[in-house]
């Protein structure tokens, strides 16, 4: 297993994976519906604000997404109609869901579909990182990884998936969820991949409980829709409230 916390350069995308097969690199978004989204900040969040800071992420996710440079295609999963919308508004194509079972087994739909089409390289992107900037993800499409392979970019305490591009997409299935970066470490290991973990501070800076919101509110949010809507629902004020109060 390689760890490196330098991205390579992004002259170093690969013409081919294989002799014979064009290297074609996607972006996929798995998007569920945000009405749902962030159970379990319930204990410090209303179902409102919940959703409110769910929008707020996703929205700076597609600025992100927006100025991707070296993904050939980028494909979004949802059955959420405004995800739908956004998508057919940049030109993304979109896998339409009835249902959603698990982040895993839309991925791992998604992927297969993916592989259908050409796509050598899928990197599966999540919507909650609101640090995210477009080159953070054009330097993981970048990486240089002949087939089989798999870049994985952990969370912040290091048990979670944050980010996962797999080469090719239908290299194993996704376990996300609790401990999944070492079920994905496992996984490769087991299809004898070429294993890569990037360390990403921005990247690993996901929003899944109160102790995530109180370290992202660390960071200069200034720029991103997810600061201003802390600041604008008071959120922000109340948790710096109760910091004080601790």
């Amino acid at each position: 297993m390689e760890t490196t916390d330098k991205s390579e350069s992004l002259q170093s995308i690969p013409k081919h994976i294989s002799n014979d097969r064009p290297a074609i690199r996607a972006l996929l978004l798995p998007i569920k519906d945000l009405r749902n989204a962030k159970q379990r900040l319930a204990g410090v969040l209303t179902p409102d604000e919940r959703f409110g800071l769910a929008q707020a992420m996703l929205t700076d996710t597609i600025q992100a997404v927006r100025g991707v440079q070296h993904a050939d295609k980028i494909y979004v999963i949802t059955s959420y109609e405004p995800a739908m919308e956004t998508a057919a508004k940049y030109g993304w194509e979109v896998f339409r869901e009835e249902r959603q079972i698990s982040e895993s087994a839309s991925v791992d739909y998604a992927s297969r579909l993916c592989s259908d089409r050409g796509v050598t390289a899928l990197l599966r992107f999540p919507l909650d990182l609101p640090l995210v900037q477009s080159g953070d993800i054009d330097n993981l499409l970048a990486t240089e990884c002949a087939s089989p392979a798999v870049v994985i970019v952990p969370s912040r305490d290091g048990t979670g998936t944050n980010a996962i591009l797999r080469t090719p997409p239908v290299l194993f299935p996704s376990h996300f969820g609790p401990d999944s970066f070492a079920k994905h470490r496992s996984e490769a290991e087991r299809a004898g991949a070429r294993i890569i973990v990037r360390r990403n501070e921005r990247l690993e800076m996901d929003v899944d409980d109160d102790s995530d919101l109180r370290a992202l509110m660390r960071y200069d949010l200034t720029n991103t829709a997810t600061g201003k809507w802390l600041e604008r629902s008071g959120v922000a004020a109340r948790f710096r409230t109760r910091a004080v109060a601790i």
